[in-house]
């Protein structure tokens, strides 16, 4: 006996009538922001539309898709404009229409400072209607790819040693001119141009030079903070023991560069991270986010050019638009583990859960 197998009828299928209001529960998510949307007030995105020109897509229909866009996944305005087209929950939100994906990009980086108030409106509308209770919240980071190559990254002992180089070159190259006319020069040399090029790959280098001086400095102050509080802790142990703590004193440190700090010449705020995905390292960003527990929604996000984690757990925290409340406790992984984070959760209220190993 045979197996039977249910079959399609492409055909048949092609021709059947759905609606969208059959494919979109009431709780469904693209609903949902219709009506948040509903609420929000968008004088000031009217506001920047001049009084003349063709007619315009309507900031609310925008505003959909890039908010449905960002909830589900899907950044590229391009991808949005196709998913008008493919996706039930998109074409709902662009109401039938399709706009261009130059427009849904202009309209992206014309109001992005609109659009950071307009997702804090959006989470207290969520608090009104109960969806967000700010209760227990999750924190963890990811690093994101920054447009630059670690390739476009030079060492400090690196950049020195160009330095030195550059320098010499040039000291030649105005020796050649002291004898440019008793001597032939090389074939395709200009003297001037190869000076001017060598002076601004110096003005170059000083620059990265400098502000790897003053993140030098930055970071030898922070250390010499920490230093310090060791000593602090390890005297106020002796006094209590009578005897010397246990273990080797704290090492000062060292002010200046290492020979290994980098400056990357194309994005020069990125820095050299570890991979979130493998165990390589580029150039990258640390991107935080704070999620509230029962609700998934984020609630408060930072992003810096810190390698480690264990600095960005107090100013996402503090990134908690003050309207939503404060959070009963967070929960952290064990990159965020540190005396100072406890004592800074603590005095605000909230309840450390960090992971210790």
């Amino acid at each position: 006996m045979s197996r039977k197998f249910q079959t399609a009828d492409y055909e048949a299928t092609l021709n059947s009538t759905i609606t969208l209001r059959e494919c979109l529960p009431p709780d469904h998510l693209a609903r949902f922001i219709v009506d948040v949307i509903m609420q929000l007030d968008l004088r000031a995105i009217y506001a920047h539309y001049g009084p003349r020109g063709g007619e315009a897509i309507a900031p609310e229909i925008l505003l959909g898709l890039l908010f449905y866009g960002y909830a589900t996944g899907t950044f590229s305005s391009r991808k949005i404009e196709r998913a008008t087209y493919e996706s039930m929950p998109f074409h709902f939100l662009a109401g039938g229409l399709h706009p261009d994906h130059d427009t849904i990009a202009n309209f992206r980086k014309t109001f992005l400072m609109e659009l950071k108030d307009l997702f804090v409106h959006i989470l207290l509308y969520a608090q009104e209607l109960g969806v967000l209770t700010l209760g227990n919240i999750s924190l963890d980071g990811t690093k994101i790819h920054a447009d630059a190559s670690k390739s476009s990254a030079m060492s400090y002992k690196r950049l020195l040693d160009l330095d030195n180089q550059l320098r010499t070159e040039v000291d030649t190259l105005f020796a050649l001119t002291e004898h440019a006319e008793q001597m032939e020069m090389p074939e395709g040399l200009v003297i001037a141009d190869a000076i001017a090029f060598r002076h601004e790959r110096l003005a170059n280098l000083a620059k990265a030079k400098a502000v790897l001086d003053a993140r030098a400095q930055e970071r030898y102050a922070a250390e010499q903070t920490a230093y310090d509080a060791k000593v602090r802790e390890r005297a106020a142990k002796a006094r209590q023991t009578g005897s010397n703590p246990r273990g080797r004193p704290p090492t000062p440190p060292t002010p200046g560069p290492r020979d290994k700090d980098q400056y990357n010449f194309t994005d020069p705020e990125s820095r050299i991270m570890k991979n979130s995905n493998n165990d390589g390292f580029d150039q990258h960003y640390n991107a935080q986010a704070a999620v509230e527990q029962d609700s998934f929604l984020i609630v408060a996000s930072t992003l810096s050019n810190h390698p480690n984690d264990q600095a960005e757990a107090i100013p996402t925290l503090d990134a908690i638009p003050l309207a939503l409340g404060k959070p009963k406790a967070g929960a952290l992984d064990n990159g965020y583990f540190s005396a100072t984070n406890i004592a800074a959760m603590e005095a605000r209220d909230i309840e450390p859960y960090i992971a210790t190993g």
